[in-house]
Parts: structure tokens; sequence; C-alpha cells
């Protein structure tokens, strides 16, 4: 998005614990893209078309960038609560691994991405898709912005999507109001998309976990930051005097560390206790789906194998400080997007407003 960034949590002096990458992104995994875009009435009133609002996006996250060779990367899935949809999530959890884009979106998005994600692996992937009839099985991903957007208008088409898999690039990732979190509300302040890093050494190598978020889920009561319930204080403007919750987050943790789907799926896991410190249990109707994969291993497609593979991977015993990554950069990742995040008006009921967080008056109450 063409706005000026707002600071982050760390640079709000929020004390976050653990070392981040260079950027303190999901991106600080070599060779890792991302990319979003946005569909905002706002900005293009021709797209309210109905007379409501449209504030939605998509984002594309490329494990391998677009490397025009189908390498797989190793992957496990995890749901705490299912009350959402993850593609693909079936066969990563019983082949171990997953080839092409992942994408993030809104509940009713998931074919036109689905379709861009497909076309853009038969596209790069070129002959050897074809001649070795290989499939496409990507993993879409979504959360729902209804509060905030017309998604009924069904906005988001396959050209949307495609916009987001071509802006993909290193570096950066746009925060709060942006791609799939363009519509999503988290602890009834503005939420959406954010991401951190940790970096990890083991004996002597070093090694990056990041983690990106769409987060649209929590009750304001139950917001905690620093291990502070700010949220029982930050009462006003809550959004339609919501009691039980009815968001859903998304987590995507990656890492260059060697694991087996196996440990990637024990890791995913942990994207629970990530979001259980930011202060949710896991509401009934939230879909809190998370999936953790490895560009580690690098081989080719187990079709295009041989008989034999040879992989390596982390002892188990060596595990707590990668889970304890984890669940630290989901912490602050969901916590980036509340404070990159800006206020946007309601759409269903079309009156108030879905304030982002003050962080000034976050820091206040935090103390420090």
């Amino acid at each position: 998005m063409t706005r000026q960034r707002k600071p982050r949590a760390r640079e709000l002096g929020v004390p976050m614990p653990g070392t981040p990458g260079a950027l303190n992104a999901i991106t600080d995994v070599p060779g890792i893209e991302v990319g979003t875009m946005e569909l905002l009435s706002s900005r293009d009133p021709s797209l309210a078309t109905r007379g409501i609002q449209v504030q939605t996006g998509v984002t594309a996250i490329l494990p391998r960038g677009g490397d025009p060779v189908p390498r797989p990367v190793w992957a496990g899935q995890y749901s705490l609560n299912g009350n959402g949809e993850m593609t693909g999530s079936h066969w990563v959890r019983d082949g171990g691994w997953l080839a092409g884009p992942i994408m993030l979106s809104n509940s009713h998005a998931i074919g036109p991405c689905h379709t861009a994600a497909v076309r853009w692996m038969i596209e790069t992937y070129g002959a050897v898709w074809e001649s070795e009839h290989l499939w496409a099985m990507p993993v879409v991903a979504e959360t729902y912005d209804g509060v905030l957007n017309d998604i009924n208008g069904l906005h988001v088409t396959e050209a949307h999507a495609r916009a987001a898999l071509d802006a993909a690039q290193p570096g950066p990732v746009c925060e709060g109001n942006a791609g799939g979190g363009a519509g999503m509300i988290c602890y009834e302040f503005k939420g959406g998309t954010g991401t951190a890093s940790r970096r990890l050494e083991i004996e002597g190598q070093g090694f990056s976990l990041g983690a990106l978020v769409q987060a649209n889920h929590g009750l304001r009561p139950w917001l905690t930051v620093a291990g502070q319930r700010v949220g029982e204080t930050m009462g006003e403007d809550r959004i339609l005097d919501m009691v039980t919750e009815r968001g859903s987050i998304i987590v995507i943790l990656a890492t260059d560390l060697p694991l087996m789907p196996g440990q990637l799926e024990r890791l995913a896991r942990r994207a629970a206790i990530g979001i259980g410190r930011g202060g949710t249990p896991g509401g009934n109707n939230s879909g809190d789906i998370f999936l953790a994969f490895s560009t580690a291993n690098e081989m080719p497609l187990p079709q295009l194998s041989g008989a034999w593979r040879t992989m390596i991977c982390l002892n188990d015993e060596l595990l707590d400080p990668v889970y304890l990554a984890a669940v630290e950069a989901v912490d602050e990742a969901v916590l980036n997007a509340l404070c990159a995040a800006e206020d946007v008006s309601l759409a269903r009921p079309a009156k108030g407003i879905c304030r982002a967080m003050d962080t000034g008056r976050l820091i206040s109450l935090l103390g420090v």
C-alpha cells in the first residue's frame, strides 16, 4: 500500500523478547517473497457498485520466489479451531510438503485465489507441469471481512489474486490494512496483516524463523500485550457489542532450518501458544488455522525423484528454542498488525468506525 508506514511494536518501545531478523518479517527467511493487493472503495468509488463499502484484498506468499523449477517445501499443518478454510491442508498432513504459492484473502475469495495460484503454477513451471501430468494443489486460506467489506459482492477476481502474485518480492512486508488483511478486525480494533521473525543459532550456524498472520480474531477484554491485560482498560469504540468471538486467524510459519514434516506439524501447533499470548482462548466461532514450512532440504518433486531421498533434520532435543522463536514471532506479528492498521468505516451495519489501536495509550498503559 502506498502510505506512510506507522511505527511497529518494537519501534514504539513495546518490550518484546527474542532477537528478530534484519526485517523482522517472514521475508528474513531467504528466498521467500510476499505480495499484496487491495480493493478499496475509498480509493476507487466505482468498486462500491451496490453502494456498499469494499475493503478487501489478497496476500500471496511464494516459498521459493519465482523459481521456474518446481521444488517442494516440507510442511506441517495444525488447526486449533476449524471454523475456516485452508485448501491443500489434507495433502500437507499426508504428504508432508507443498509446492507453489500460499494465498490469503476473505472467506468468499477462495475460488479466484485458487484459480490464480493454479494458473501461476502452470505458467511458471511450464513444460514440466504439462509433460509429467503433475497436479496443482496450492494452499489458500481465509478469514471473514464482512463487517468492513461487502464480502457478498464477490469483488476479488482471479486477476486481483494474480496481481498479488505478480507483486511478490523479497524485503519489507506491508502490514495492517494490507493484502488479505485489508478488511480484518483484531480484538475489535482494526487488524489485518502482520509479520515478525526470530534469529536462531545452532552449533554456530545461523537460521531464521518468520511468521505472517492474517489477524481477524479476539474480543477486546482479552487483549494482552507484554503480559498485561490492556484490553480491559481500552474498552471504548467496541464493535457491535460483541460477546462471542466471530473472527479467525491464519498463521504461516517459515524457516530455513532443516525440519521434517512431523517436526513442522509440531511447530505449527506452537502458533496456538503464540496467539494465546495475545489473550485469545481460540473462540468457538474462530478459524485458527496454522501452517509451518521449511525451505531446507531442497530437492525435486517426489514424482521427478529417484527411489531414495537423503535429508537432514534437527535433533528433536534441540527444538525448544525453535518452538519459543515461533511463539514469540507469532505474538509480535499480531501486535505489528494492530500497530500498523488504520481506521475503517463499518460496512455492515453501515454506521460507525472500526478504530485502529491507540498505540500512544497502549504504551502509557504498559508504562514503558
